[in-house]
C-alpha cells in the first residue's frame, strides 16, 4: 500500500503502465521553469516525468504545494473527467516528460483494464491526500480564530 503525505510519492505508476506510456506517448525535453499545465487550463492529457522533477502548486494553498520525482503521472484527475486541471504543474529542472493526449489516454485506459484500476487507485490515493491538506486547513483556520 502506497504511504499518503506530503513526502510520498502516491502519483507513482508501475513499470508496467510506465512502459505504456512511454511507447504510446510522446516524449519531450524542458528546462526548469516550464509550465505543463495551468490551474484552471483546459485539459490536453497526462504527463509522466522520466528524468527531472516537477511541482505542482494551488494558487492561495501551499499546504497541497508537491514536488514530484521521476516515475510520476501528473493530470491524472482532470484527464478522467474532462474539467480543467486544478493545479499548476512547473518543472523544477531540466526535465524529460512523456505527454498522452487525454483521448488516447481514455483509450489506454479502455483497452488494459489493469492500468486503468493501476490508474484509479493513484487517483483515488491523490483524492485522499487532498481532502487530508484541506482538513487540516480548516483547523488551522478554525485555530487561528
Amino acid at each position: 500500500m502506497k504511504r499518503v503525505g506530503a513526502k510520498a510519492n502516491i502519483l507513482k505508476v508501475s513499470e508496467r503502465l510506465k512502459s505504456s506510456l512511454e511507447t504510446a506517448g510522446r516524449n519531450k525535453h524542458y528546462p526548469p521553469a516550464h509550465v505543463l499545465f495551468h490551474e484552471d487550463g483546459n485539459n490536453v492529457g497526462v504527463f509522466l516525468v522520466r528524468k527531472g522533477k516537477v511541482r505542482m502548486s494551488v494558487k492561495n494553498l501551499p499546504s497541497l504545494d508537491r514536488d514530484f520525482p521521476v516515475g510520476s503521472l501528473l493530470g491524472l484527475p482532470a484527464t478522467f473527467t474532462g474539467r480543467p486541471y486544478s493545479l499548476t504543474a512547473v518543472t523544477l529542472a531540466e526535465s524529460e516528460v512523456v505527454y498522452m493526449p487525454r483521448k488516447q489516454f481514455l483509450e489506454l485506459m479502455r483497452e488494459r483494464p489493469e492500468l486503468c484500476r493501476e490508474a484509479t487507485d493513484i487517483l483515488g490515493h491523490e483524492v485522499t491526500f487532498i481532502q487530508s491538506a484541506l482538513a487540516k486547513r480548516r483547523r488551522q483556520l478554525v485555530t487561528a480564530s
